[in-house]
Protein backbone atom coordinates (compact mmCIF):
# COMPACT_ATOMS: atom_id res chain seq x y z
CA UNK A 1 0.00 0.00 0.00
CA UNK A 2 1.12 2.98 -0.76
CA UNK A 3 1.51 6.35 1.42
CA UNK A 4 -0.22 9.55 0.15
CA UNK A 5 0.79 13.24 1.75
CA UNK A 6 -1.60 16.30 1.15
CA UNK A 7 -2.27 19.51 2.11
CA UNK A 8 -1.22 23.15 1.20
CA UNK A 9 2.24 23.93 0.09
CA UNK A 10 4.67 24.54 3.22
CA UNK A 11 2.60 21.86 5.17
CA UNK A 12 5.83 19.72 5.59
CA UNK A 13 4.60 16.89 3.07
CA UNK A 14 8.12 16.51 0.96
CA UNK A 15 9.92 16.74 4.88
CA UNK A 16 7.65 14.08 6.46
CA UNK A 17 7.41 12.28 3.48
CA UNK A 18 11.01 11.50 3.04
CA UNK A 19 11.43 11.07 6.83
CA UNK A 20 8.60 8.18 6.76
CA UNK A 21 9.88 6.70 3.33
CA UNK A 22 13.43 6.15 5.26
CA UNK A 23 11.52 4.60 8.46
CA UNK A 24 9.35 2.92 5.78
CA UNK A 25 12.28 1.20 3.79
CA UNK A 26 9.97 2.73 0.83
CA UNK A 27 11.48 5.02 -2.26
CA UNK A 28 9.92 8.68 -1.60
CA UNK A 29 8.20 10.32 -4.70
CA UNK A 30 7.30 14.00 -4.89
CA UNK A 31 4.92 14.95 -7.87
CA UNK A 32 6.26 18.68 -8.04
CA UNK A 33 9.33 17.44 -8.09
CA UNK A 34 9.05 14.49 -11.02
CA UNK A 35 6.69 17.42 -12.96
CA UNK A 36 10.24 19.30 -12.87
CA UNK A 37 12.35 16.50 -13.76
CA UNK A 38 10.58 15.40 -16.86
CA UNK A 39 10.08 19.03 -17.93
CA UNK A 40 13.61 20.12 -16.98
CA UNK A 41 12.52 23.30 -15.73
CA UNK A 42 10.87 24.59 -12.39
CA UNK A 43 7.17 25.10 -11.62
CA UNK A 44 7.57 28.98 -11.61
CA UNK A 45 8.37 28.83 -15.51
CA UNK A 46 5.67 26.35 -16.24
CA UNK A 47 2.80 28.53 -14.42
CA UNK A 48 4.77 31.65 -16.66
CA UNK A 49 4.28 29.49 -19.48
CA UNK A 50 1.46 27.43 -19.71
CA UNK A 51 -0.58 29.07 -16.69
CA UNK A 52 -2.23 27.27 -14.32
CA UNK A 53 -4.77 25.03 -16.18
CA UNK A 54 -1.20 24.07 -18.41
CA UNK A 55 0.47 22.98 -15.07
CA UNK A 56 -2.37 21.31 -13.29
CA UNK A 57 -2.51 19.30 -17.21
CA UNK A 58 0.93 18.17 -16.17
CA UNK A 59 -0.14 17.86 -12.66
CA UNK A 60 -3.03 14.96 -13.33
CA UNK A 61 -0.62 13.19 -15.46
CA UNK A 62 2.16 12.60 -13.11
CA UNK A 63 -0.09 11.78 -10.13
CA UNK A 64 -2.03 8.87 -12.16
CA UNK A 65 1.95 7.63 -12.90
CA UNK A 66 2.84 7.94 -9.56
CA UNK A 67 -0.06 6.77 -7.32
CA UNK A 68 0.29 3.40 -9.78
CA UNK A 69 3.15 2.61 -8.56
CA UNK A 70 3.62 0.20 -5.50
CA UNK A 71 5.00 0.72 -1.82
CA UNK A 72 6.23 4.29 -2.36
CA UNK A 73 5.49 7.10 -0.09
CA UNK A 74 4.36 10.12 -2.24
CA UNK A 75 4.51 13.89 -1.34
CA UNK A 76 1.75 16.12 -3.75
CA UNK A 77 1.46 19.44 -4.79
CA UNK A 78 -0.90 21.48 -2.41
CA UNK A 79 -3.31 21.83 -5.32
CA UNK A 80 -3.23 18.43 -6.76
CA UNK A 81 -6.74 17.86 -4.97
CA UNK A 82 -8.35 20.01 -6.98
CA UNK A 83 -8.47 17.54 -9.63
CA UNK A 84 -11.50 14.97 -9.32
CA UNK A 85 -9.45 12.45 -10.99
CA UNK A 86 -6.30 12.97 -8.73
CA UNK A 87 -8.82 12.61 -5.58
CA UNK A 88 -10.22 9.80 -6.26
CA UNK A 89 -6.14 7.71 -7.33
CA UNK A 90 -5.43 9.97 -4.29
CA UNK A 91 -7.91 8.00 -2.62
CA UNK A 92 -8.28 4.61 -3.96
CA UNK A 93 -4.61 3.85 -4.16
CA UNK A 94 -3.14 4.47 -0.66
CA UNK A 95 -3.38 5.42 2.58
CA UNK A 96 -3.99 9.40 2.22
CA UNK A 97 -2.75 11.85 5.19
CA UNK A 98 -3.48 15.59 5.33
CA UNK A 99 -1.18 17.64 6.84
CA UNK A 100 -3.16 20.27 8.12
CA UNK A 101 -1.32 23.63 9.05
CA UNK A 102 -2.85 27.23 9.92
CA UNK A 103 -2.45 29.63 7.04
CA UNK A 104 -0.52 32.22 9.53
CA UNK A 105 1.96 29.10 9.93
CA UNK A 106 2.12 28.38 6.23
CA UNK A 107 2.98 31.93 5.48
CA UNK A 108 6.11 31.72 7.82
CA UNK A 109 6.86 28.75 6.76
CA UNK A 110 6.94 29.73 3.15
CA UNK A 111 7.90 33.22 2.90
CA UNK A 112 11.45 33.56 1.32
CA UNK A 113 10.61 30.34 -0.95
CA UNK A 114 10.49 31.66 -4.38
CA UNK A 115 9.57 28.70 -5.79
CA UNK A 116 6.05 29.07 -5.24
CA UNK A 117 4.20 30.88 -7.53
CA UNK A 118 0.60 30.93 -5.72
CA UNK A 119 2.48 33.21 -3.13
CA UNK A 120 3.87 35.52 -5.15
CA UNK A 121 1.12 38.21 -4.78
CA UNK A 122 1.21 41.62 -2.57
CA UNK A 123 -0.41 39.58 0.71
CA UNK A 124 0.64 35.75 0.92
CA UNK A 125 -0.88 35.38 3.95
CA UNK A 126 -4.80 36.62 2.58
CA UNK A 127 -3.96 34.14 -0.86
CA UNK A 128 -3.25 31.12 1.75
CA UNK A 129 -6.17 31.62 3.44
CA UNK A 130 -8.36 31.68 0.70
CA UNK A 131 -6.69 28.38 -0.66
CA UNK A 132 -7.28 26.64 2.92
CA UNK A 133 -11.19 27.59 2.65
CA UNK A 134 -11.47 26.07 -1.11
CA UNK A 135 -8.75 22.91 -0.41
CA UNK A 136 -9.51 22.26 3.23
CA UNK A 137 -12.62 20.31 2.20
CA UNK A 138 -10.88 18.75 -0.47
CA UNK A 139 -8.08 17.40 1.71
CA UNK A 140 -10.53 15.47 3.83
CA UNK A 141 -13.16 14.43 1.56
CA UNK A 142 -10.03 12.23 0.39
CA UNK A 143 -7.97 11.44 3.59
CA UNK A 144 -7.83 8.79 5.83
CA UNK A 145 -6.37 10.34 8.63
CA UNK A 146 -5.84 14.15 9.13
CA UNK A 147 -3.34 15.63 11.49
CA UNK A 148 -2.43 19.11 12.31
CA UNK A 149 1.15 19.45 11.95
CA UNK A 150 1.55 23.19 13.56
CA UNK A 151 3.96 23.14 16.80
CA UNK A 152 4.46 18.79 16.34
CA UNK A 153 7.90 18.76 16.11
CA UNK A 154 8.65 16.77 13.21
CA UNK A 155 9.97 13.38 14.66
CA UNK A 156 6.87 13.31 16.86
CA UNK A 157 4.77 13.30 13.52
CA UNK A 158 6.83 11.19 11.60
CA UNK A 159 6.67 8.71 14.52
CA UNK A 160 2.62 8.97 14.82
CA UNK A 161 2.09 8.64 11.17
CA UNK A 162 4.75 5.75 11.23
CA UNK A 163 2.62 3.73 13.92
CA UNK A 164 -1.29 4.74 12.30
CA UNK A 165 -0.06 3.51 9.15
CA UNK A 166 1.44 0.30 10.34
CA UNK A 167 -1.69 -0.09 12.17
CA UNK A 168 -3.75 -0.57 8.63
CA UNK A 169 -0.81 -1.83 6.54
CA UNK A 170 0.77 -4.44 8.81
CA UNK A 171 1.68 -7.15 5.92
CA UNK A 172 3.17 -4.10 4.23
CA UNK A 173 5.78 -2.90 6.23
Amino acid sequence: MNLHLVGLMGSGKTTVGRHLAKRLARDFLDSDHEIEARTGVRIPIIFEIEGEAGFRRREAQVIGDLTARQNVVLATGGGAVLDAQNRALLRERGWTVYLEAAPALLVERTRYDKNRPLLQVENPLERLERLYAERDPLYREIAHCVVHCGEMPLYLLVQFLFKEFTKVCEPCT
